[in-house]
């Protein structure tokens, strides 16, 4: 009844507005707005492209992917309203991953990096790498707060110092940097198993663990102190800090809480990813400030929301949806070069493309080209026929 009551009032505010007034109330709903016009956009689009789109199994798929990458944008989100950045994240995903893995391999797996030790009960393993993502944004927090340090300096040099600790971590044992896999069955049913099933299609776990995280970073962004004396200092620490904010304390908690999720991100892609090396996380960074910006989140600082973030990892997946099935035309490869038995066959922006007339896939990237340079590809003798290169994830 509020909310009928609620938009009744808002009606009536709209009907007493003059002619130029109702312009601008279309003008800044329609910026404030924008997100969702784009998403729409994005999705009609990739629709007409391929009308299977919208399928059950296509939605909960993309459901799926946003939901493994939510953790993490919403963690580095504070840092930029914060007017600042965390280059640290990808590498503390990776970490907290391999530490997740090491501790939750199966005890029977031959590969096993501790062979005597047991799997670790869930919780506690759970405990462990936010404990260890905590500690690095820490790390960052005090050197951002205490020493004003730019946030992009300190994050970077503590990527570095992660990437460190993590190739040192997947040497301990005699494991010689091998992947860790082999995880337990109960790690994996908890993380990708599934207890509901939308059009036969099951929605894995960790879709309602990051249903979770939004959920609460929403709550502490909007119904607590911590969350407003974040955008206090974001928006301006100096009157923060007159208005009796600790920006020290603050700007300390808000890396804390991003290295949290940066943990419980690594947490999920253990068991999604099932194999995990030194690469996992890398440039998971890139994708969650992209998301972000995109989602409204402002470097300016002082400005985001939570539903932005969503908003914008879920544009984001959609659009790298749509360049994964233009791929899948190619067979799924869209590299500059082709190799061939005994030679290597390149696609130049600036010169004539070489192409196996015999071959399919070079038939594809030939209409491409030809499409997007308007020049007319001159193709050489065929010669062997093109070996597949693999398909890049």
């Amino acid at each position: 009844m509020n909310a009928i009551k609620n938009m009744q009032l808002k009606y009536s505010n709209y009907k007493s507005l003059d002619a130029k007034d109702k312009r601008t109330f279309w003008k800044e709903t329609a910026i404030n707005n924008a997100m969702y016009v784009l998403l729409l956009i994005a999705i009609i689009y990739t629709f007409t492209q391929n009308p299977k789109f919208l399928s059950t199994n296509s939605i909960v798929n993309i459901i799926s992917l946003s939901a493994a990458n939510l953790p993490i944008a919403c963690g580095i989100a504070g840092c930029i309203v914060l007017t600042g950045t965390d280059l640290s994240a990808g590498r503390v995903v990776g970490l907290t991953a391999c530490i997740s893995a090491s501790l939750l391999q199966s005890l029977d797996y031959a590969s096993k990096m501790f062979p005597n030790m047991k799997p670790l009960p869930i919780p506690v393993v759970i405990l462990v790498v936010v404990a260890v993502g905590a500690i690095v944004g820490w790390v960052n927090g005090f050197f951002v707060a205490k020493f004003q340090l730019h946030p992009f300096i300190v994050t970077l040099a503590t990527q570095l110092i992660v990437y460190g600790i993590l190739l040192m971590y997947i040497m301990i044992n005699g494991n010689n940097g091998q992947p860790l896999s082999g995880l337990d069955d109960s790690f994996k049913q908890f993380v990708n198993g599934s207890f509901l099933k939308v059009g036969g299609v099951a929605i894995p776990n960790y879709v309602w663990m990051g249903l979770a995280v939004v959920v609460l970073m929403w709550f502490i962004w909007n119904k607590t102190t911590f969350g407003k004396n974040m955008f206090a200092v974001g928006s301006n620490p100096e009157a923060a800090n007159v208005s009796g904010v600790n920006v020290m304390r603050t700007t300390i908690l808000v890396h804390m809480l991003a290295g949290m999720m940066y943990g419980i991100t690594g947490f999920i892609e253990s068991a999604r990813i099932g194999s995990n090396t030194a690469a996992t996380g890398l440039n998971y960074e890139c994708d969650a400030i992209a998301a972000c910006v995109i989602g409204g989140v402002s470097f300016v600082g002082g400005t985001g929301k939570i539903s932005g973030v969503v908003l914008g990892v879920f544009l984001l997946r959609i659009l790298c949806r749509r360049y994964r099935q233009d791929q899948r035309r190619c067979n799924g490869r869209v590299p500059a070069a082709y190799h061939f038995r005994g030679a290597e066959l390149f696609v130049h922006q600036h010169e004539h493309a070489v192409c196996d007339q015999g071959s399919d896939h070079s038939g594809c990237m030939r209409d491409r080209y030809e499409k997007v340079s308007g020049k007319k590809v001159k193709c050489r003798t065929p010669g062997n026929a093109a070996v597949q290169v693999p398909e890049s994830v």
